[in-house]
């Protein structure tokens, strides 16, 4: 395996200092720079920040080179009614 499949990780659980357990976590941007963008980890229990992690400019390009595309949705033919 090469390390570049393991750049990437985003966390979905976390140890919380005040839960006192591994809890799970959501992300949130928190700050844009023009070279990298900087997200906070908080906890759902109790609402504290539990780590960061920063992606660089050239990560996130890479990231969307490498993430497998999405067939586009079409829109609904329009229904003709008689």
């Amino acid at each position: 395996m090469s390390q570049q499949q393991f750049e990437n990780f985003t966390a979905s659980s976390l140890y919380c200092e005040k839960c006192k357990s591994a809890m799970p976590v959501r992300e949130r941007l928190l700050l844009i720079l023009p070279d990298k963008e900087i997200y906070d980890y908080l906890c759902t229990g109790c609402a504290s920040s539990v780590g960061q992690r920063e992606i660089t400019a050239g990560d996130k390009l890479m990231a969307q080179r490498t993430a497998p595309r999405r067939p586009r949705r079409r829109a609904p033919a329009p229904r003709i009614q008689l």
